[in-house]
């Protein structure tokens, strides 16, 4: 016969804790059988290879495959994460189907099922997991388990108070590789890079990129598709591609209706989640012409001097410092992508006017007056695809213009110029901006970003766009 202490469970805990782990062990069950079960599921294609969460250790092909993202902090040299997600990584559960994805390759390489902790803090069936909520669910796992985990994998973690203090432990420890990650409208970068500083490496999820894109419509990219008849298959993917974006299930939607019920619903959390809510946004109507204007005026550039002004002019009184805090929190929220000026010096960048790109071109669709300037649309799928790739990039204008210079440690490497085709009317305008960049910043390497034209233009390589986004990046290509 077992003795026990008034209020004390044989397992050494008082009652009370021990039910709340029965509740943990519970949801715990759940978790690690239905969730995996469920994602098991998916198609490879519903989930992409860029995610901003962040990763530990060695982890698998997915978790390691946007490790070289924008202006992300890498750190390789420790096992740790620590990250949130943007807008556009929130739509369908994104987050812990990638986390699933990440599980399913560590478990297909042998690592055990009973290795490995997931929890979705925002799961409604956890319990108050008291003042030490890990070390609830690490008791709860060893008593399902049998032993510790050595993975451990929590999204939405922003949802567990105190998670940066508690990832940091944790980290210390160094028994666990860790992924984690979160929203958007509740942790931004330079947090994650400020809590977690040196012990995190940082990955970034995008819409889908174009060769998800085809996975996702049932097109296998080989050799023989790129050149042979099948080519117009891949075209008229495209075609669709660069109109209605990459977010998964818009690309996935049944009908035009419900894909753009979707884009609305995006477009309105962008504005009241992460925006309004966060930030504390008083002046709405300024917040709200401003977003309009930068999808109206998308691939543009964009003078915070004359937006001030055309705002006077509607009776709208607002200073420049109030607009640039408002063009920053579109970028912080991943609503919109800004290109500088190439200058040496930080100051003469930000004196000069930026461009304005989409964070994905369906939302080009809810302009109040939509006009479909197809070179504009290509021009801010270059620069969806350069983010994606973890490109720095500007522009150059001076008697001509160019419209991307990709920089490494702040030197120009590379010029490219896109253009939907090439007549009389634009020809030499176009190799006139693309060759004075070159000369004037000492580029070698430049290239014509185009529709569907594969011949070089004079002695400038030209590159259908689709081509280029299906190509692995090189040196010569990016």
């Amino acid at each position: 016969m077992t003795r026990t202490l008034p209020g004390v469970s044989p397992c050494g805990l008082s009652w009370e804790q021990s039910i709340s782990l029965c509740s943990i062990l519970a949801v715990l069950v759940v978790l690690s059988r239905s969730a995996l079960d469920k994602f098991a599921a998916e198609p490879p294609a519903r989930l992409s290879n860029r995610r901003r969460g962040s990763a530990g250790g060695r982890l698998p092909q997915a978790a390691r495959k946007g490790a070289a993202t924008g202006k992300w902090q890498v750190n390789r040299r420790r096992g740790s994460a620590g990250g949130r997600l943007p807008q556009a990584a929130r739509k369908g559960a994104a987050t812990g189907k990638w986390q699933v994805k990440v599980i399913r390759e560590l478990m297909a390489s042998g690592v055990k099922r009973e290795d490995i902790l997931f929890v979705d803090f925002e799961d409604y069936r956890l319990p108050d997991l008291g003042r030490d909520p890990v070390d609830a669910l690490l008791t709860a796992h060893y008593q399902l388990a049998g032993g510790p985990p050595k993975f451990l994998f929590f999204d939405e973690v922003q949802q567990l108070p105190g998670w940066s203090r508690i990832i940091r432990t944790l980290h210390n420890r160094r028994s666990f590789r860790i992924v984690i990650s979160g929203s958007n409208s509740k942790l931004l970068s330079r947090e994650v890079a400020t809590e977690l500083r040196g012990r995190c490496i940082e990955l970034a999820m995008f819409p889908f990129s174009f060769r998800e894109y085809l996975r996702l419509r049932g097109l296998a990219v080989s050799p023989g598709i790129l050149h042979g008849a099948a080519r117009g298959k891949i075209l008229g993917a495209f075609d669709d591609y660069l109109r209605g974006g990459g977010f998964p299930d818009v690309a996935a939607g049944p009908s035009a209706l419900r894909k753009r019920q979707l884009l609305q619903s995006y477009f309105q959390t962008t504005y009241y989640r992460d925006i309004l809510e966060r930030y504390d946004v008083r002046a709405k109507e300024t917040l709200e012409v401003l977003r309009r204007h930068a999808v109206d005026q998308a691939g543009d550039l964009f003078s915070i001097s004359a937006f001030t002004a055309t705002l006077k002019t509607r009776g709208i009184d607002a200073s420049k410092r109030t607009i640039a805090n408002y063009l920053g929190y579109l970028e912080d929220s991943f609503f919109v992508i800004l290109s500088e000026k190439f200058a040496r010096s930080q100051r003469q960048r930000t004196a000069n006017p930026v461009k304005c790109y989409l964070f994905d071109t369906d939302f080009k669709q809810l302009a109040v007056n939509f006009s479909e300037n197809r070179g504009k649309l290509l021009e801010n799928l270059v620069a969806i695809e350069l983010r994606r790739r973890g490109h720095e990039f500007f522009y150059f204008r001076d008697s001509g213009e160019c419209d991307f210079i990709i920089a490494s440690d702040g030197h120009p490497r590379t010029a490219i110029q896109v253009c939907w085709e090439f007549h009389d009317g634009n020809r030499e305008r176009e190799l006139e901006g693309i060759r004075q960049a070159s000369k004037s910043l000492g580029i070698k390497d430049r290239f014509f970003l185009t529709y569907n034209h594969p011949d070089p233009v004079g002695s400038t390589p030209s590159i259908p766009v689709w081509r280029w986004l299906l190509q692995e990046e090189a040196s010569t290509h990016i």
